[in-house]
């Protein structure tokens, strides 16, 4: 093959003759994609985290922690608590206790747009 294109070459032809090139194919948007493929994606398991605060400790401090120990956290008791979908903020919500559970009540949410950027 290689003394084909050698040969080609020394007769002044063209490398586009032999070879096809393909333009780069464009992907579509969300915004482009048909609403139905969205039904493929319903049963798709996401990771939901609800956090509380969040605080920095000095590695001295962590080894000295025990059983009662106490953490202070940058948030006041009774402030929303940030709910993250894949560790990306989608709403704010306040604890509630069901039964033995902890949970939370969705209280403000990120609109559709917001919602969707957070998650690129």
């Amino acid at each position: 093959m290689e003394e084909k294109m050698e040969e080609k070459l020394s007769q002044g032809d063209i490398l586009d003759e032999e070879f096809e090139v393909k333009e780069e194919e464009k992907v579509p948007t969300s915004e482009e994609l048909p609403k139905d493929n969205i039904e493929l994606l319903m049963d798709v398991e996401l990771d939901v985290i609800i956090e509380l605060g969040r605080t920095k400790m000095r590695i001295e401090d962590i080894l000295r922690l025990m059983p009662g120990s106490i953490i202070e956290l940058d948030k006041l008791a009774g402030e929303p608590v940030d709910v993250l979908v894949n560790n990306k903020p989608i709403a704010k919500g306040e604890v509630v206790v069901l039964d033995e559970n902890f949970g939370v009540r969705i209280t403000s949410i990120l609109n559709r747009e917001q919602r969707i950027k957070s998650l690129r």
